[in-house]
């Protein structure tokens, strides 16, 4: 009698080859979120680049003179400016500013810093001592942003008569985008209208 015997050989190779099917899977998935994980941190490190650049650089641009005005034509004295006015713009390739979040720091050597806040009323009107009004080309309504290509004239009341020949420090402070700090003096001899330097 011929005695039968079992041969395992073609059941290994196709246990190897399910073995080897399931790593190149396996493998496979792994490095799909590997490279996932990968794009991510990539594309999150850009992000904070791009807001870097953006926190870090002033949008904002001073054009033309600051004013510094008296309170009235019946002020006779002349000896000390009460408002002040500027026109600002925005850097080329700036995206548009949100004035409604903007803020104003104001500051003499003799007074504690004061924080202005844009007047939220549509329409025009002399500013109070907390706000400052921001209308396009002099005229109009407050204005909400300010975009490319246009010019908004910043108007507010000293928290304190300024004196002659007092240094004046201002801080234009936007939601987004690093602050435009400057600082200017009063002349020796005070007018209705004063250039200030």
């Amino acid at each position: 009698m011929k005695s039968i015997t079992k041969n395992d050989n073609a059941f290994t190779g196709l246990e190897a080859a399910i073995v080897l099917i399931a790593f190149v899977v396996v493998a496979a998935v792994f490095s799909y979120v590997v490279l996932g994980a990968g794009f991510f941190t990539t594309q999150k490190s850009q992000e904070t680049v791009y807001t870097g650049v953006a926190q870090a650089t002033s949008n904002i641009q001073m054009i033309g003179q600051v004013y510094g005005l008296t309170s009235s034509a019946a002020d006779s004295t002349l000896t000390r400016v009460n408002f002040i006015k500027f026109t600002i713009g925005l850097a080329p390739g700036s995206p548009t500013l949100d004035i409604s979040k903007m803020k104003i720091a104001f500051s003499t050597p003799g007074t504690a810093p004061v924080i202005y806040t844009a007047d939220t009323a549509t329409s025009a009107t002399t500013p109070s001592g907390t706000t400052f009004e921001a209308q396009q080309d002099g005229v109009g309504n407050n204005q909400p942003s300010l975009t490319a290509q246009q010019q908004i004239q910043i108007y507010f009341r000293t928290p304190a008569a300024v004196q002659k020949n007092t240094v004046m420090n201002m801080e234009l402070r936007p939601s987004v985008g690093a602050s435009l700090p400057f600082s200017k003096s009063t002349p020796p001899a005070i007018t209705f209208m004063n250039v200030l330097y």
